[in-house]
């Protein structure tokens, strides 16, 4: 279990307002995203995705946050007025939700850095010595208090938050950074097709999380600068990082796990298969990201439900799951669920067989479905006797969107196309 003893929880983290970027769409998730943003997607049987930097920040000691929305952000808002609406102003703590509001100007948010100039006068209220931009959409734990005592240490302007990754898996993918002995950061490449090295690794690289540090001031007369600029996409990883490591102290972090021995957990879900992979790895009996470990929980919203039930004890109708998550209100009924994810109020009737599924909130599986390596979309009813996942030309035909790797995704919409196609 990892040691959370010496944590950073002091003045650096009381000083510290963490600004959450929750407005991306996520487009490569597909239909995943069509009524939701990214950061709102599902993940690991009862979370979504903004939990995870939510509550970095609440574990780290960062107890005012706020983030900035805009994608058909209705899904994200409820979640988040749900979970994390309890927190007090008069205590110093508040998790704020800041929606595009067109403050300087008539456009919503351009990019990343016009996402915060746009709240500055939001974030000055606050008084705060550091801001920490964050980005909303990716899985991880990670004390930031590590990450601030390493900004105070060096001196630094602005601290970029990085992760070791190969070249090769970097390259067209991730922004790489160039940094020498002292991890300074030399130059700034977004998505190179030929990363250069860490010093004294090859064929290792420094990519960037998409977290930031700022010293508060210096962060807001380079928004104010790059707002002006002419031609500037508003974005920290194309335009404020290049502008200024010039003439600015502009530091990489390494993020590492003290509890793991190898390269820390952190997944960017952005595409189907990443999506399905990384739910996946969590029904493993070890998996790296430990959702169970009291020291550093995983805060959401959970309805009040029932326990799971698993039903019938017939030789052909035996309702179980092994390798399996399964939330509350599931009800098994005479099937078999197999290495999969199920998140809370699913419903599988009998002589099912589900294998490597992950299966939002509220599904309906008829009696005899077949499905296998599949995302099942919230709410779906899925009609008696369907086979998913074991034929992609089939899965196609009925209007399935099947990834690269052979995983179908299911959404209601293409559902209820369903008798169209058999009709015609």
């Amino acid at each position: 279990m990892p040691n959370y003893a010496n944590r950073y929880i002091s003045t650096l983290t009381r000083e510290t307002y963490a600004l959450i970027l929750a407005g991306g769409r996520g487009s490569r998730l597909h239909e995943l995203t069509t009524w939701r943003a990214k950061p709102a997607v599902y993940f690991g049987g009862k979370h979504r995705i903004i939990d995870f930097p939510l509550s970095n920040c609440i574990n780290s000691g960062i107890r005012r946050v706020g983030i900035a929305t805009q994608y058909k952000s209705h899904s994200l808002i409820r979640h988040v007025n749900r979970a994390w609406g309890h927190f007090k102003k008069e205590l110093g703590e508040s998790v704020e939700i800041l929606p595009a509001s067109q403050r300087y100007g008539d456009e919503w948010y351009c990019g990343t850095a016009d996402a915060v100039f746009q709240n500055m006068d939001i974030i000055r209220h606050e008084l705060p010595k550091y801001v920490m931009i964050l980005s909303g959409d990716h899985v991880y734990r990670m004390d930031y208090g590590g990450l601030l005592a390493k900004h105070v240490e060096t001196g630094a302007d602005m601290t970029v938050c990085c992760i070791e990754v190969p070249c090769e898996e970097a390259a067209k993918t991730f922004g790489v950074m160039t940094v020498d002995e002292s991890n300074r950061v030399r130059r700034f490449d977004e998505k190179p097709v030929d990363p250069t090295s860490i010093p004294g690794k090859p064929g290792v690289c420094l990519a960037s999380m998409g977290n930031y540090v700022f010293n508060t001031e210096f962060l807001f007369e380079q928004l104010k600068k790059d707002a002006e600029r002419e031609g500037s996409g508003r974005d920290f990883g194309h335009d404020i990082i290049p502008a200024i490591i010039e003439e600015h102290n502009v530091f990489a972090y390494p993020f590492s796990d003290p509890s793991y021995g190898g390269q820390p957990y952190w997944r960017d879900v952005g595409t189907l298969d990443s999506f399905w992979e990384a739910n996946m790895e969590l029904v493993s009996p070890e998996p790296q990201l430990d959702l169970y470990d009291p020291q550093w929980p995983i805060w959401t919203y959970q309805e009040q439900l029932p326990p799971a039930k698993f039903i019938f004890d017939d030789d052909d109708r035996r309702g179980m799951a092994v390798d399996s998550t399964v939330s509350g209100g599931c009800i098994i009924s005479g099937s078999k669920v197999k290495k999969s994810l199920l998140f809370s109020n699913v419903h599988v009737h009998s002589y099912c067989e589900i294998e490597g599924a992950v299966v939002l909130p509220g599904v309906k599986i008829g009696r005899n479905c077949r499905i296998k390596n599949a995302i099942i979309d919230r709410s779906c009813q899925i009609p008696e006797g369907m086979t998913i996942g074991h034929d992609n030309e089939q899965d196609k035909a009925n209007g399935f969107r099947v990834s690269n790797k052979g995983i179908v995704l299911v959404t209601r919409d293409m559902l209820a196309e369903l008798p169209k196609k058999h009709n015609q």
